[in-house]
């Protein structure tokens, strides 16, 4: 009896794409061509690390940049600028991730909001992605910021020059915030306060509500929408999702705060929670 014919090429294949502790392997079908699932996985996790370079390289480039012109602009002039390099860089950033292929962006339903002039821009809060989903499509938006983020060397630069607003006193921070709305900028905040812990939403805090009354703008609501889990609160940052991720914004109703800032806060968050549960998430491949 003839002992069982093996295929060299097929066992050397096997053997030389198993990676170890990498966690993917290239396969190998019936037919002896390689099955391109491995190939597929290499490229998620190439993406997902260049994604990462990318985003510290650009950021970094423009927080240098806004530092050296946050001391040569007038304040006015400044923080126009540093709020436009602030829109190029997200929008960058994001461009190279649909460039791999692994990310789908669909966030044309903000760009009306370019047209009008102050407002409070208040989302829903998935994920760490949620302020360059919005800010990427919009040339005049201030933030709210952590006031231990301030002199972080990848963001402080920038934040500072495009009138950001530490959160280190209550008082302070609304009234800055009405006086950058005042001057025509358009306030990104987060009700709930952090990302997401719970679904739809967490409980809304009122403090939106009080500085879009004090401006007296209109609150208009966002619904950020994905299926994906990564980056939301718990998530680590190196930990790879699977791909593709897909991510979609859509505009809801806009209300003016015609009441007590926490009645005005709970029945936003029931409108949230109302909206969210009868839409269906935007499901990913894979």
């Amino acid at each position: 009896m003839n002992p069982p014919r093996t295929d060299p090429v097929r066992e050397q294949l096997e053997d030389e794409t198993t990676r170890a502790g990498g966690g993917w392997r290239v396969g190998v079908t019936d037919a002896g061509t390689a099955d391109p699932g491995g190939w597929r996985e290499a490229g998620d996790i190439a993406a997902f690390w260049a994604g990462y370079a990318v985003f510290v390289a650009i950021t970094l480039f423009a927080g240098l940049l806004a530092a050296v012109l946050w001391r040569l602009l007038p304040r006015r002039t400044g923080t126009r600028v540093g709020q436009w390099m602030i829109m190029a860089a997200f929008r960058m950033q994001l461009g190279f991730l649909r460039l791999t292929g692994r990310f789908e962006f669909d966030l044309g339903a903000l760009d009306p909001l370019r047209k009008e002039g102050g407002l409070v821009i208040a989302p829903n809060h998935p994920a760490l992605l949620d302020v360059l989903l919005v800010a990427s499509r919009l040339p005049r938006i201030t933030g709210i910021m952590k006031a231990d983020l301030w002199n972080n060397v990848l963001l402080g630069g920038g934040a500072r020059l495009a009138g950001y607003i530490r959160n280190d006193s209550p008082c302070s921070m609304v009234k800055r915030a009405v006086e950058e709305i005042g001057r025509g900028s358009q306030l990104l905040v987060f009700p709930e306060g952090t990302r997401s812990v719970r679904r739809p939403v967490n409980p809304f805090k009122p403090g939106f509500a009080l500085i879009a009354r004090r401006a007296g703008v209109p609150v208009q609501t966002v619904f950020i929408e994905t299926a994906a889990p990564f980056l939301g609160k718990g998530w680590p940052w190196w930990r790879r999702p699977s791909m593709p991720i897909r991510y979609r914004v859509r505009l809801g109703r806009r209300f003016m705060v015609d009441r007590d800032v926490k009645a005005f806060s709970a029945m936003l968050e029931q409108y949230f929670e109302d909206e969210m549960r009868v839409t269906p998430p935007v499901h990913r491949d894979g």
